[in-house]
């Protein structure tokens, strides 16, 4: 190399460094640290090898590039700015401000470029190991011989924290077996976290334990090498397997006090450290935002080379259409996001009487959407045969089956989810991601992050209650629903029979503003009455009246309130009470989250405010149930963990029967019963 390559290298390596110190600076909040020893690997990935293009940044062929380390966010800004995705240097002024385009964490549709919205450590690892996932999966289905119209790699730069984080262990696994060769990851090896050196608290051989997961692995001894760095992704793109490359980085590289320091992570450097970096640098430091000309140059050639990486794509792309129309034309569909059309014509209406687990009505669902929306993918974390996931016929997904449609996450739970947000963020397929409802838990925080980010993934959560039955309390899901019903975006429904359960999985397809979780049951329940004509509808809506009140339907004396199998209590019981003459209207609600997105008429016909005398019955945590039954109702629900037993046992002894909803309703006409309803083990009556 010569030394005028050398100099224009060091100079936009020091741009980066120098914006990311003033934008935390004048933010006085962020994580300068990370970005000044990640530069030059950014850096050399950025313009050597990462095909990309600034004024199309959402060209299905390029390569992935997902911040893992996503508190390190000003070195993405700053490479977006520089290579021309729209950023301005006023953003980068902005940093960490209100309505700015550069907020303290990546956020995937915010910023063009940013591919994954990260920042929880470990996210952004299984996000690319979702993309990876993807790329696979789409190449295998739509290349040609002669035709490579997705053919690219998937990037990541992640931190120490991140290979702490159990769902990056969980997704390298899982990677690893599947040997993803297309996924490359840079690790900023520093040896620093927020607490201090990471000695104290991690001493393991990464790079032999990413071996041991099947990875190619390698390490560079000198972040500043750019040489090296370039020759060890070089040889990561040449191996079939996953690769790993431990860059040994300094963080707060060139700070007068806070080079290897946590000093360096989480807060502003302070002036006098930005301004000793800068000489350091052999920078002005009294200049502030400022981009030398010649490196800007440097880095906006990225603009041209992509848009000519896009032209020859195109052309691919005009080629294979000539060649492979029907192809082209489901390839151009599946980018879109629109749904096929014809795409429920197969689905199942069950009759009145059946006996149908909601899991094996969603399995019904599932297959008959698979032979119309070939872009169902997904599976289970070692549960198929319980949450009946699988397409029939489908095959794995595996190294030696790539067009497999469902995939084998094993028992890891978390990664299953924030793998599935990587495919959703990949486009070209909708996910779905399956265990029982208690271990939802242990997803969390990728279902959380896929309500931020509005992904369109879908879970299959099932053995949704205490009526697990004899598994106990460990298994059998009590607060789990209301604590996903809080958070923001994400579409809730426990569909209370078969045909809510079809109707359920046709809103879970057709979204594409966010997740929405089915909620399903084990145990067979039976098809209600008015569900065949009805449940399309009134699921969509998110409630619905399942069955009038006799005499005058608008003013009933008393509404009774269910979902999944608590249903069927809620239409008993209502038999019940009609028949010693207390006018009972039953309202199937699967959805909160629909039903408060109707207009005020709707919500009013269905609940109408004039009826203060309600029941709502739902086999869960009765939290949040107040919102509809009022003051002067009552909620049926479990405020205590459940029991080791045959569900007819737990049911009865927990209160759960027709009879029991029968007698609360009573005593909320007559005497005025209202509150949560007691649900101990003795299943006492309430005063």
């Amino acid at each position: 190399m010569t030394a005028a390559a050398e100099k224009i290298d060091q100079l936009a390596i020091d741009t980066i460094r120098t914006l990311s110190m003033d934008a935390v600076q004048k933010a006085n909040s962020g994580h300068p640290g990370a970005p000044m020893g990640m530069a030059p690997m950014a850096y050399t990935l950025w313009t050597r090898f990462l095909r990309h293009s600034p004024t199309n940044p959402s060209w299905p062929n390029r390569d992935r590039f997902v911040l893992s380390a996503g508190h390190a966010s000003m070195l993405l800004y700053s490479l977006l700015y520089l290579t021309g995705y729209g950023l301005t240097l006023e953003d980068l002024q902005s940093f960490r401000r209100w309505a700015s385009r550069t907020p303290g964490h990546p956020e995937h549709g915010m910023t063009a470029g940013v591919e994954a919205t990260t920042g929880p450590l470990g996210q952004g690892f299984a996000n690319a190991v979702g993309m990876a996932i993807s790329q696979r999966r789409l190449a295998t289905e739509f290349n040609r011989p002669g035709h490579e119209l997705i053919d690219h790699y998937i990037y990541a730069i992640c931190s120490d924290g991140d290979i702490q984080e159990g769902i990056s262990a969980e997704a390298a696994s899982l990677a690893g077996h599947l040997r993803l060769g297309k996924l490359v990851f840079l690790y900023d090896d520093n040896h620093i976290q927020l607490d201090g050196p990471t000695a104290m608290a991690f001493s393991e051989d990464v790079l032999g334990r990413f071996d041991a997961y099947g990875w190619h692995t390698q390490r560079v001894e000198d972040g500043n090498d750019v040489g090296a760095i370039d020759a060890a992704i070089a040889a990561a793109r040449a191996d079939d397997r996953p690769s790993l490359i431990a860059v040994r980085t300094h963080i707060g590289y060139g700070a007068p006090t806070k080079h290897d320091s946590q000093k360096a992570h989480g807060a502003a450097l302070g002036e006098d450290e930005v301004r000793g970096a800068k000489e350091f640098y052999g920078w002005d430091p009294d200049r502030h935002f400022y981009v030398p000309d010649a490196a800007l140059r440097h880095y906006r050639e990225a603009i041209a080379a992509g848009e000519k990486l896009v032209a020859e794509w195109q052309e691919r792309l005009a080629r294979y259409g000539r060649d492979y129309p029907a192809e082209a034309a489901e390839l151009d569909r599946r980018w879109k996001g629109h749904l096929a059309a014809g795409w429920a014509d197969g689905l199942k209406t069950y009759a009145v009487g059946d006996q149908v687990p909601t899991r094996k009505a969603g399995s019904e669902a599932i297959n008959a959407l698979a032979g119309t929306l070939p872009e169902l993918f997904g599976g289970s974390a070692d549960l198929s045969e319980s949450n009946l996931t699988d397409v029939a016929g489908g095959g794995l997904f595996e190294v030696d089956n790539p067009a497999g449609r469902n995939i084998r996450f094993g028992v890891r739970e978390h990664a299953m989810g924030g793998i599935a947000n990587g495919i959703a963020l990949y486009g070209g397929l909708i996910p779905y991601a399956s265990t029982f409802l208690v271990f939802s838990d242990y997803m969390r925080g990728a279902v959380r992050l896929a309500a931020i980010t509005r992904l369109r993934v879908i879970y299959v959560w099932t053995h949704d209650s205490v009526a697990v039955g004899e598994d106990g309390p460990t298994h059998e899901p009590v607060e789990q629903e209301a604590a996903l019903r809080a958070i923001p975006n994400m579409d809730v429904i426990r569909p209370g029979d078969a045909n809510e359960t079809t109707a359920a999985w046709c809103c879970a397809v057709e979204r594409d503003d966010g997740p929405t979780a089915l909620i399903l049951a084990r145990q067979k329940m039976p098809v209600l009455a008015g569900t065949a004509e009805k449940a399309r509808a009134g699921v969509a809506r998110g409630g619905y009246v399942l069955r009038h009140a006799s005499g005058d339907a608008a003013r009933p004396d008393l509404i009774l309130i269910g979902t999944g199998s608590e249903l069927q209590l809620a239409a008993g019981a209502a038999e019940a009470l009609e028949k010693e003459g207390i006018r009972t209207r039953v309202v199937s609600l699967p959805s909160w989250h629909r039903f408060e997105a109707q207009d005020e008429a709707y919500r009013e016909s269905i609940l109408p405010r004039a009826v203060h005398k309600r029941v709502a019955v739902e086999d869960l945590s009765p939290f949040g149930w107040e919102r509809y039954t009022g003051d002067e109702g009552a909620i049926i629900g479990i405020d205590h963990f459940g029991a080791s037993a045959p569900v007819d046992d737990v049911m009865s002894h927990f209160g759960f029967t027709v009879d029991r909803v029968a007698e609360i309703g009573r005593k909320v006409v007559r005497d005025g019963f209202r509150g949560r309803v007691p649900t101990l083990e003795r299943g006492p009556e309430p005063d």
